[in-house]
């Protein structure tokens, strides 16, 4: 009974250990963000409206999960296809993708232990708190994602236009979309690049030895970038990110909208062997009243990601305008 004792005492105590493994460091001690990670999930930046607070139960999380309209879709798009069925009925809309392609997770995220009902932390309906002209920009944004007779190309969103990803997957925050929310990140002494796999933008973020040292070391206000100017800096076991003049193009689409003046700080922290912490706060008095703040769990995904040629055999450009001049002939009107 007693070597029984002592040897269930042993594997109880090498179980312990396994789960509190320490994260990985580098070399020269830090944490080491590097890897392949996903921020995939149900959980949103912002708050569904039938939803009242920040955090679920268990149970209420994995039952609002199977009610999901995503994952019922995918279940039924999963299902032997009728041979027989023949084509759908003339001038029917399907859909773009098969849910096949879709990966927008299948569970609430989980954040510092809680099941999270959005990533925004500090308003109090988990809501952007816009001002008047963020909510126009809001509506404009909306508008010019469903408008279908462009008179050039400036009128699409930059994602269609495979600048960068689409629903503010490149950041700064860097959100989950509803497929290829994933990032390669790969950390040196002297910089951050982070991969996105969405449009496949690439943020090469330098890391200065201090604060003051990385905000003097910001490029001219002139120079304004998809995805921003960022710097960094260590602040103990967290990587602080700064960011501003975020291309105005991309700051008028949204979902995140940011004038000039906005500043992102962003934090990412090596939770553990599997999770990294990342939290972002936005300043911008054109667009929110109140500077606000979010945090998501990134999981690692125990590969590499893929490149997203997005030009590659795209040919959403030239059909969408070329469809636009269509109409236009129709009506007489070019």
């Amino acid at each position: 009974m007693r070597s029984v004792l002592l040897a269930a005492a042993a594997l109880a105590l090498a179980c312990g250990t396994a789960l509190a493994q320490p994260a990985p460091r580098t070399a020269d001690g830090r944490p080491d963000l590097t890897g392949a990670w996903s921020n995939a999930s149900l959980t949103w930046l912002e708050r569904p409206a039938s939803l009242k607070g920040l955090t679920l139960t268990e149970a209420q999380a994995k039952a609002l999960a199977d009610a999901n309209p995503a994952k019922k879709a995918a279940e039924a798009d999963a299902r032997p296809v009728d041979p027989n069925a023949g084509p759908p009925p003339e001038g029917a809309v399907g859909p773009a993708h098969s849910m096949i392609y879709m990966d927008g997770g299948s569970a609430f995220a989980k954040v510092k232990g809680q099941y999270r009902t959005s990533w925004i932390v500090d308003t109090p309906d988990g809501r952007l708190p816009l001002t008047d002209l963020g909510r126009r920009r809001a509506r404009e944004a909306a508008a010019m994602s469903q408008r279908m007779d462009p008179v050039g190309p400036e009128e699409l969103a930059p994602n269609d236009r495979c600048l960068i990803g689409s629903r503010g997957s490149g950041g700064p925050g860097m959100l989950n979309n509803v497929y290829n929310s994933n990032y390669q990140f790969v950390l040196a002494p002297d910089a951050l690049v982070i991969v996105v796999e969405m449009g496949f933008g690439t943020r090469a973020i330098p890391i200065f030895p201090s604060k003051a040292a990385a905000q003097a070391g910001h490029r001219p206000a002139a120079l304004q970038l998809w995805m921003g100017d960022s710097v960094a800096w260590w602040e103990g076991d967290a990587l602080v990110i700064e960011t501003l003049n975020v291309n105005p193009v991309q700051g008028r689409f949204g979902p995140i909208f940011l004038s000039p003046q906005a500043r992102v700080t962003e934090r990412l922290t090596r939770a553990s062997a599997t999770e990294l912490a990342y939290e972002f706060q936005v300043e911008d008095p054109v667009h929110y009243t109140q500077t606000w703040r979010a945090e998501m769990t990134l999981y690692a995904l125990g590969g590499q990601i893929y490149e997203y040629a997005c030009h590659e055999g795209n040919y959403a450009m030239s059909g969408i305008l070329g469809g636009a001049r269509a109409k236009e002939q129709a009506a007489g009107t070019h």
